[in-house]
């Protein structure tokens, strides 16, 4: 949605807000923000918020923080009186230039790049999450709140109410929710998002995770986004899909859509380390549905890439490897570069389903891939890709001196 400073400074007159977050995302995929008064905001729009980065990025200076007017949504679970709204924020020096790590403008010009060469391209997110009851003391248990199956209903299907009120303050906000479920584990469920822009379904995936966990927390549970919270129940998916098109014409189904895919194919084993950077993303791969190998299909639930093409919408290639740790921005931008290399080099795209070729089978092996990656230092600036490497082979060592616990006490509070 369009809007002018001087809109944005009447809306916030008028229904009464009182605080404005000033959010982005870090660069591991975790939300940020910064609360500031109304009366500081127009110095947001023209100055920019000054902050720390030492304890985000690990710079030695000060960034400043401009709102992105389009992306004023009020927070609905607030109070009404004295309401919160919140902007995603561009980064940028503290001299007023582009600081080279704001994933969210590194998207952005891709995408500007491609929309020059003719393409167009909409992303959308599958995300599944687990609800947990919380103990007396109000801390997370490992006991899920319901043991309803898939698509199941009221009263196997307790999270219902949650997940409807999830699905309202999404939509309240403009973040256009399509679907909900209740999937095949105890406890797991699923919402689905329109296709929308990739920068803005960046956004989106970004502030979901934050929304369910306030509803979940409003509700008396915890929503976990790890991806194997559950030894003997599915892991949690992150399913990127998106479609493209040449001049307004979709392209899958065409020579160019083949090795759009193709692309992807040759290049998962090296974006991995980063749509999975956790040590429990690999207990998902070749469990349930969770795919193994690096294969595509049509009509099969359980490869790497499904691709459809229901009545009535674009067809859609659905990326179904990645998981809700990864930072969206960044895997939206190496699915691109990865499908564009392979329509630049006309990449074959292998036959159906046939492949003997695995994913990574752990982050220490997905982590030396990227590490030997061409591709990924061609993508992803030492800014960017640096922090997140080096944070991996961190991880890494800690896990392989004590694998007991790990995870529960890494990832389960905080996921």
């Amino acid at each position: 949605m369009s809007f002018s400073p001087i809109e944005v400074l009447n809306f916030v007159e008028e229904n009464d807000v009182k605080f404005i977050r000033l959010t982005f995302c870090d660069i591991f995929g975790n939300l940020k923000n910064i609360a500031i008064m109304p009366k500081e905001l127009p110095r947001a729009f023209k100055h920019g918020i000054s902050f720390d980065a030492s304890g985000i990025t690990g710079e030695c200076s000060d960034l400043l923080l401009f709102p992105d007017i389009s992306t004023l949504s009020v927070l609905p679970w607030r109070p009404k009186s004295g309401r919160v709204v919140r902007f995603f924020c561009n980064i940028k020096n503290a001299d007023g230039s582009d600081y080279p790590g704001d994933l969210r403008k590194q998207l952005h010009d891709e995408i500007m790049a491609l929309n020059s060469d003719g393409y167009s391209c909409e992303f959308a997110t599958k995300c599944e999450f687990y609800l947990f009851n919380l103990d007396d003391n109000g801390e997370p248990t490992k006991i899920p709140h319901d043991h309803g199956g898939y698509l199941d209903v009221a009263p196997l299907d307790k999270c219902e109410n949650t997940r409807r009120e999830i699905c309202l303050s999404l939509e309240e906000m403009g973040l256009n929710p399509k679907s909900s479920c209740h999937k095949h584990g105890w406890g797991q469920n699923e919402i689905d998002f329109k296709k929308s822009e990739p920068v803005t379904a960046a956004d989106n995936m970004v502030h979901y995770k934050t929304v369910v966990k306030s509803i979940a927390s409003q509700n008396g549970l915890y929503a976990s986004f790890m991806p194997k919270p559950l030894k003997n129940q599915p892991g949690s998916m992150l399913n990127i899909c998106l479609s493209i098109k040449k001049n307004g014409t979709d392209i899958l189904g065409s020579d160019e859509g083949n090795y759009f895919i193709a692309g992807i194919l040759k290049r998962i084993p090296e974006m991995t380390a980063f749509l999975n950077p956790t040590t429990n993303s690999y207990q998902r791969f070749g469990v349930g549905y969770a795919p193994e190998y690096i294969n595509w299909s049509f009509s099969n639930n359980s490869p790497l890439i499904r691709v459809s093409n229901a009545n009535g919408e674009s067809p859609t290639i659905e990326v179904r490897s990645a998981d809700a740790t990864c930072n969206p921005y960044i895997a939206f931008k190496l699915i691109l570069s990865a499908g564009f290399e392979g329509i630049k080099n006309r990449e074959e795209l292998p036959p159906e389903s046939e492949t003997k070729i695995k994913l990574p089978s752990s982050l220490e092996k997905a982590y030396e891939i990227a590490c030997d990656s061409d591709f990924i230092k061609s993508v992803l600036n030492e800014k960017t890709r640096n922090p997140i490497l080096n944070n991996i082979s961190h991880t890494w060592r800690e896990y392989r001196i004590s694998k007991d616990n790990f995870e529960e006490k890494r990832y389960f509070p905080f996921i």
